[in-house]
């Protein structure tokens, strides 16, 4: 396929895309909120074994749904606020997730909470942990945050694989699921009895919580804290000499993604009844940013797609063996080839990458556009 061919049938996708966002702009709100009722009624729907055989043909459907493709959508959503948002690149946000489940495997053996009570506690320790990671260190930009949230993770994984406490590197066994409710019972299903054998309960409490987490999240975007991040995106500097405060607006993104992803942890610790270090290894970090930037960084819908992709692609290709991992990355690059800015880029980021800003503020990664070559090769001649 030639470069034209490309760049044609990527103009008439965004084309297409811009058309369905004016449509979606102008809607009353009656419409909007029944869309929003029918995708969550869609969501719970989705463990459903028909859909399932085309979907994962050689796993299981539900349990896929929720690792990883559940699992890696709330882990975008909160690494969105850090990076899509506030721009601000973070390799090791993994540990949030490894603090989280530790979280719940210590509280849940050794001290005996329930499932609720640790939530709260493993919020807070993730939300503490990553007001403790940026407090010293969000005054680095781009490059240099990398590396230090990148040795962040690493420094988490390493000291639970030499701290005997919890576990070393055999981790923590045991750990409890849950309550149940048993009574309920829904077209044969029992969505709250919390065991072994069926991944259908855990599944639909996490669209539960990934509900309640994107209501908060675009409550924030839109409010005065989501303009002071875009600010900060955009240019921190203009953006501090007009009066934002934004070390505690970067500070304050960094304790909301952590404590998004130590939600997740505590609740896949309490479905995979046992983790251990090497559960928490820099690629999940590295595969959760690539799905925040193939699917549209700074979009809430754009970063769930890239996620359902990164994690459902290398399932739907396990039929291929050794070669699947090469199918999902060819699968990958093509897409990311014909969708540069990713699948569903927010305006404001499609914008800002056109004017050849980037639109990565702090990351440190600018890409030139149409103007800022034109320009470069104006001054070549």
């Amino acid at each position: 396929m030639s470069t034209n061919s490309i760049t044609t049938r990527r103009n008439a996708v965004g084309s297409f895309l811009d058309r369905i966002r004016d449509r979606w702009a102008t809607a009353p709100g009656w419409q909007r909120w029944t869309v929003y009722v029918l995708l969550f009624i869609g969501a719970l729907l989705l463990p459903s074994e028909s859909i399932g055989s085309f979907m994962s043909p050689y796993a299981d459907w539900a349990s896929v749904l929720f690792f990883p493709i559940g699992t890696y959508v709330l882990l975008a959503i909160g690494l969105n606020v850090v990076v899509g948002q506030a721009g601000l690149l973070d390799l090791g946000y993994v540990a949030f997730f490894a603090i989280g489940g530790y979280s719940m495997a210590m509280l849940g053996t050794k001290v005996g909470l329930n499932f609720w009570e640790i939530m709260v506690v493993g919020v807070v320790l993730s939300a503490i942990s990553g007001i403790v990671l940026g407090g010293p260190t969000l005054r680095l930009r781009g490059d240099y945050l990398a590396i230090v949230t990148l040795g962040f993770g690493e420094i988490v994984r390493q000291t639970a694989e030499n701290t005997d406490a919890i576990g070393g590197p055999r981790g923590i066994a045991g750990i409890p699921h849950p309550p149940s409710f048993e009574a309920i019972e829904i077209f044969g299903v029992q969505p709250f009895k919390y065991g072994v054998l069926d991944p259908r309960p855990y599944y639909y409490l996490l669209v539960v919580l990934a509900t309640l987490i994107i209501i908060f999240v675009k409550r924030w975007e839109k409010s005065r804290v989501g303009r002071a991040w875009a600010a900060i995106r955009e240019d921190e500097d203009a953006a501090e000499v007009m009066g934002v405060p934004t070390f505690k607006f970067k500070l304050l993104a960094f304790a909301i993604g952590a404590s998004i992803g130590g939600a997740m942890g505590v609740m896949w610790a309490g479905k995979t009844i046992s983790i251990n270090p090497n559960d928490f290894l820099f690629m999940l970090s590295a595969t959760i940013l690539a799905a925040v930037v193939l699917g549209g960084s700074g979009n809430i819908p754009g970063v769930m797609l890239g996620a359902f992709l990164v994690a459902w692609l290398p399932e739907r290709f396990r039929g291929l063996s050794d070669y699947r991992i090469l199918v999902f990355g060819a699968a990958i690059v093509a897409l990311m080839i014909f969708r540069p800015e990713g699948l569903l880029p927010s305006r404001r980021r499609k914008a800002e990458l056109a004017e050849g800003t980037g639109g990565m503020g702090s990351m440190g990664a600018e890409v030139p556009g149409p103007e800022t070559q034109a320009a470069a090769e104006g001054a070549a001649k």
